[in-house]
């Protein structure tokens, strides 16, 4: 369109055809919304200024072929009759149509003011899994726009994972009324299509229940007065009007037709009709052309007065924002409408909310009123082949059923679902356990032997215990060191068994508390290294028993070689291969902390980790092998003819010793958890105490209540 063509005379077209064989009222309020916007423009200095529309109203006889014929006539630019409102008229070319309210006769047409019908299906599905339907049918009419609007649901709900139980064509105005037993809705909410678009046209929805998309209520100021300000000087050059006059008054305009009816004077009131052209209480079809004639108007305003693309329309109507996006599609806004019956018991339509697709996803409904279902329900109809399966079940698919049919199996042991509706079980964690319902993963308490514990706490008491009689002893023998008796037994060596016995007691309280890195490796190679330390002193005394046995005998001089440096120098040699050991030990694979998962299902156990078997078994092997070479030794010697033979004693405590720690190795296997630790405790303890009591509890009771036999004479006597 050339701005040169701009002019008081340049006349545009719009071409708004309405349908049926016989006068409607509501496509006459149709036309009459385009006639009342076009004269708005006509009448606005800021729109289209210097411009004046006209228009041409044609009847497609609800045919499509007629109206392909209109169609191409339009597009052929053959000379058309404009009205312009005002007593003149003038060929010129059509510009613009605005399309009838049928949906298969105007599906062609691209720009829109009702939004397209795959934002409807969209919302449609989304609707029913608002609601958790996933059970349901749907009807359509036996058209073009049925078949299409049908596929496009269908493939929507697919996404959402519902299934259709059907599908079928048919009259929904029948079918409603047969489900519910109530009067039918108005046309402009059911008629025979699933749903329809294109400026004007009316709209149709498939039905959930007794609710349902309907298109925006609007008011459009001015249009009631202009519907009844007709007069019958209009009707009676207007053939069209003329049939609408007649039908709504029963007379007749012309004397010469009237066959039995009145005469039609001009004294009839078009005020007091009760008919669909003259109800603007719900403008929702009536708005879309108002809104359809604005948004071409603002078009041509764009291509003539701002040299704009025409596609680029954006525009506020009555506080209604329109635009198209590159599909022509306008926002997809709908109120959801709600049928119900009042205290009067007619059906009434109520909004109840509000579906806008420009909002974020999962924001689009807006439903602000309690929604009245079936027989005065408020509560959502249950719409499912299969009802959700509880936690701590699995849905079970029935064989050669929908996907939505299916059976509710308990979770396999080891196995949780936690909410409604599963189709997997999941696994617990290592670190949780389940309840009884199969539905809570619980977090698993850690467990060690701590110092709040019961056992920890005897443990412990027991081994400060042994420590302070081994202190206690210790004092005793110094104070009386100088004593026959202390002297006759290695006081050097005595002093230092008796130092390593107290790290043997102290030694056992490492194991008690939360393991950590350090503790690990402290425990087990403070234990190995004081315990070859305790076992070389015992065999140092042992072997000094014997030697000094053998130096009483003739020519012997067996002393000077295994005297005070020789004796030192064998319990450091025995304790440096332990050291080693250790050494080794924690260099190669060092124990460490960990979380032991499997010894308990309801619980966590911490715990030390070996790091290397082979190393704690070198380590109870050498001490092991250290005791039983000095319970030989001391056997041997037992029967001595002292009247104190230490050798005795050492017999018995290395016979205790080793019955400890045989006893220990199955023990220690075959305790679970905590238990391993306490295992390992006692045999340090029950060790410990027994070299103590058999060794240093003799001595010391002679030093302490039997001094008489603290002297050098008793000590050397034969039995």
């Amino acid at each position: 369109i050339s701005p040169s063509l701009i002019g008081d005379k340049v006349l545009f077209c719009f071409v708004f055809i309405c349908q049926g064989y016989f006068i409607n009222a509501d496509e006459l309020q149709l036309s009459h919304a385009m006639v009342f916007a076009i004269e708005e423009i006509n009448n606005n200095t800021e729109l289209l200024p210097g411009i004046r529309l006209g228009y041409q109203i044609y009847d497609s006889c609800a045919s499509v072929s007629m109206t392909v014929h209109l169609a191409f006539q339009f597009l052929n630019s053959l000379d058309l009759v404009f009205h312009t409102g005002k007593n003149c008229s003038q060929s010129g070319m059509v510009m613009a149509v605005v399309g009838e309210s049928g949906s298969t006769p105007s599906i062609s047409i691209f720009f829109r003011t009702i939004p397209s019908d795959q934002f409807q299906a969209a919302a449609l599905a989304k609707l029913i899994k608002h609601f958790d339907w996933t059970w349901i049918g749907a009807v359509r009419s036996d058209s073009d726009y049925g078949n299409n609007g049908i596929a496009s649901f269908l493939e929507k709900v697919a996404d959402a994972v519902v299934v259709v139980a059907f599908a079928s064509s048919g009259d929904m105005k029948i079918l409603f009324e047969e489900l519910s037993r109530e009067p039918f809705p108005p046309r402009q909410w059911i008629g025979s299509e699933s749903w329809v678009t294109n400026p004007g046209l009316r709209k149709y929805s498939f039905l959930a229940g007794t609710i349902g998309f309907g298109i925006q209520k609007s008011v459009i100021p001015g249009f009631r007065n202009f519907l009844l300000n007709l007069s019958f000087a209009q009707v009676a050059v207007s053939p069209l009007l003329t049939e609408f006059w007649e039908d709504s008054f029963n007379c007749t305009i012309k004397e010469s037709n009237s066959a039995g009816k009145k005469v039609c004077n001009g004294t009839e009131d078009i005020k007091t009709l009760q008919t669909p052209y003259t109800d603007t209480s719900q403008l929702r079809i009536s708005n879309m052309v108002y809104k359809a004639v604005y948004a071409i108007a603002h078009a041509i305003h764009n291509a003539l007065c701002q040299g704009r693309n025409v596609t680029k329309v954006n525009f506020s109507r009555n506080g209604y924002d329109v635009s198209f996006d590159t599909n022509g599609d306008p926002v997809a806004i709908y109120e959801l409408v709600n049928w119900q019956k009042t205290m009067a018991g007619i059906t009434d339509i109520v909004t109840v909310g509000l579906y806008d697709a420009s909002l974020p996803e999962g924001q689009e409904f807006q439903i602000n009123k309690n929604i009245i279902w079936m027989e005065g329900s408020t509560k959502v109809p249950v719409s499912v082949c299969s009802g959700s399966c509880p936690p701590g079940t699995r849905k079970v698919l029935q064989k050669g059923k929908p996907i939505c049919c299916y059976d509710c199996t308990a979770c396999p042991e080891g196995e949780i679902s936690n909410t409604t509706g599963k189709v997997k079980c999941l696994s617990v964690h290592v670190k949780c356990f389940y309840d009884a319902n199969l539905d809570t993963c619980i977090p698993k308490p850690i467990e060690f032997l701590s110092f709040q514990d019961i056992l920890g706490i005897i443990l412990a008491t027991f081994s400060v215990l042994g420590a302070c009689l081994t202190i206690i002893t210790t004092a005793i023998f110094l104070r009386h060191r100088t004593s026959p008796i202390v002297r006759a037994n290695n006081s050097e060596l005595s002093f230092l068994l008796l130092i390593s016995l107290t790290l043997c007691f102290l030694c056992s309280i490492t194991f008690i508390g939360a393991p950590s890195e350090w503790s690990c490796m402290l425990r087990h190679t403070a234990f190995g290294i004081t315990f070859v330390l305790c076992i070389s002193c015992v065999l140092g005394k042992t072997i000094v028993v014997l030697m000094a046995f053998k130096a009483r005998l003739p020519g012997s001089n067996v002393m000077k070689w295994f005297g005070p440096p020789q004796q030192r120098m064998t319990v450091m040699s025995f304790t440096f291969i332990q050291v080693l050991i250790c050494t080794i030990w924690l260099v190669l694979s060092p124990p460490f902390p960990i979380k032991n998962l499997t010894a308990y299902k309801e619980k966590i156990i911490l715990e030390c980790a070996l790091g290397s078997a082979v190393g704690f078994w070198a380590v109870l092997g050498y001490i092991g092998l250290l005791a039983a070479f000095c319970f030989v030794l001391a056997v041997l010697a037992r029967k001595l003819p002292d009247n104190f033979n230490e050798a005795k004693l050492i017999t018995f405590s290395m016979l205790i010793f080793c019955a400890v720690w045989i006893t220990f190795i199955p023990a220690y296997v075959s305790s679970p958890g905590k238990f391993t630790v306490v295992v390992e405790i006692f045999a340090i303890l029950a060790s410990s105490f027994g070299l103590i009591m058999c060794i240093f509890a003799p001595k010391c009771f002679i030093i302490l209540f039997k001094p008489e036999k603290n002297t050098k004479k008793h000590v050397l006597s034969k039995n």
